[in-house]
């Protein structure tokens, strides 16, 4: 039973929601602006907000049929009725219980209190609210084709953003650049779990994207995706140039620019989820090489 909960968390998924924070983080270090309890809260807090998501995700898609036998990506625990539906359903409490006190905590540490604790709380719920609701509820956004602006969103501007304030305490628009840089990436990984899932999704009903568009206008968002990620902290780099070590994210591109290509060739299901977590991984690859360059 241990394995089954783990893999309904779907720990793969991790690097993507760690790397927004990390940009953040990054970018506030670069400023002399870092923290490390704010760095530590940010990750716990950004991991059960994760892993509450997967936890509805795989509640949602089997209960709107999105998870049926048609499905050729990996089965869900309730799916395959390894774990109930009441069991994931407590489970989805435990963990939103779990976000909302380490977000409090996060922001008490590095607030105290204001204005801008109250603000953060609201985005904090926000944040829960999207995760349970992209594919759980009565009308799951996911199914109406909008969880890549949730992605870009919460992965992106609110996700980096909200990070680099946290430590910071101050905001500078030039920072949404980066940002942007990592909603993109992070759409893209969905992209290509929604390119993978595309025949399944339809017969579920599920207009996601890809569905929407059909597949080959899905490889070209999917590269607009990638290639507007590298363009933008590329344009950051430019306006705040100091040394050449600062372009060190670029060594990220092939890896980048290798999931472009797969999601361009392969057609199968089964050879396109390996390619979930090699964007994930590559979109982590990338802001460590981010954060690294502008700190030497």
């Amino acid at each position: 039973m241990i394995k089954a909960w783990l893999q309904a968390f779907r720990l793969r998924t991790l690097p993507l929601a760690l790397s927004c924070i990390g940009m953040g983080s990054f970018l506030a270090a670069q400023q002399g602006s870092f923290r490390g309890d704010v760095l530590g809260l940010c990750i716990l807090t950004t991991i059960f907000l994760q892993i509450l998501s997967n936890l509805a995700n795989d509640y949602g898609d089997s209960v709107h049929g999105a998870d049926s036998e048609e499905r050729e990506g990996p089965s869900r625990m309730v799916q395959t009725g390894v774990i109930s539906l009441s069991a994931m359903k407590k489970a989805m409490i435990i963990f939103t219980i779990l976000s909302l006190v380490s977000g409090i905590s996060l922001l008490v540490v590095s607030l105290g209190s204001g204005m801008a604790l109250w603000l953060f709380l609201g985005l904090g719920i926000l944040s829960i609210i999207a995760a349970i609701t992209y594919t759980a509820g009565s009308n799951p956004y996911g199914y109406a084709g909008l969880g890549d602006i949730s992605v870009l969103i919460f992965f992106g501007l609110v996700g980096v953003l909200g990070t680099y304030y946290l430590h910071a305490q101050s905001f500078s628009y030039n920072l949404v650049l980066p940002a942007l840089s990592c909603g993109f990436f992070a759409t893209a990984v969905l992209n290509v779990n929604n390119v993978r899932d595309i025949e399944s999704d339809k017969l579920a009903g599920k207009r996601s994207i890809p569905v929407r568009i059909g597949r080959k206008n899905a490889v070209i968002y999917h590269w607009v995706l990638i290639l507007g990620g590298l363009i933008c902290t590329t344009v950051y780099v430019l306006q705040n140039y100091t040394n050449p070590w600062q372009f060190l994210f670029l060594a990220s591109a092939p890896l980048l620019l290798k999931n472009g290509f797969a999601v361009q060739k392969y057609t199968s299901p089964k050879d396109l989820d390996p390619y979930l977590k090699q964007m994930a991984l590559s979109t982590l690859v990338f802001v460590l090489l981010f954060g690294i360059g502008g700190l030497i």
